[in-house]
């Protein structure tokens, strides 16, 4: 029986990826851990309107939306200190130095084990509500 004296927490979490069925997969694994998943961004405008309303925890992000990259949503989540992790294709190499301690998980990925790790850094992550 849980503890009423404790809170459960839901984290919200942003999924930012023009791939609908890997943001799909993404989207059930985030829920199936209990995580709550803000409708899905597939494209640079849908992301900026999800980041501008905020009421999320921590972002995955798709660097390259059909043909544009992400990294100025990434410096937006920076500067909002809301905690994110890039998924891509890209090799680290062509991610900016300003984003090297961002963990980078490489497609084809497990979403399952990227979900879990999107939450562990929000229950140990200094910037997680």
């Amino acid at each position: 029986m849980p503890n009423p004296q404790v809170p459960l927490i839901r984290w919200r979490v942003l999924v930012v990826e023009d791939e609908y069925f890997l943001a799909n997969d993404l989207r059930i694994a985030l829920t199936s851990l209990g995580a709550e998943v803000m409708p899905l961004a597939g494209d640079l405008h849908d992301a900026r309107e999800q980041i501008a309303r905020s009421g999320f925890d921590i972002g995955i992000l798709d660097i390259d939306l059909r043909g544009d990259n992400s990294f100025a949503l990434a410096d937006e989540l920076k500067r909002r200190e809301i905690p994110f992790i890039f998924s891509t294709g890209y090799g680290s190499e062509l991610i900016p130095a300003r984003f090297a301690g961002v963990p980078r998980w490489e497609k084809p990925f497990d979403a399952n084990a990227l979900a879990c790790h999107a939450l562990q850094l929000c229950r140990y992550g200094m910037t997680c509500q």
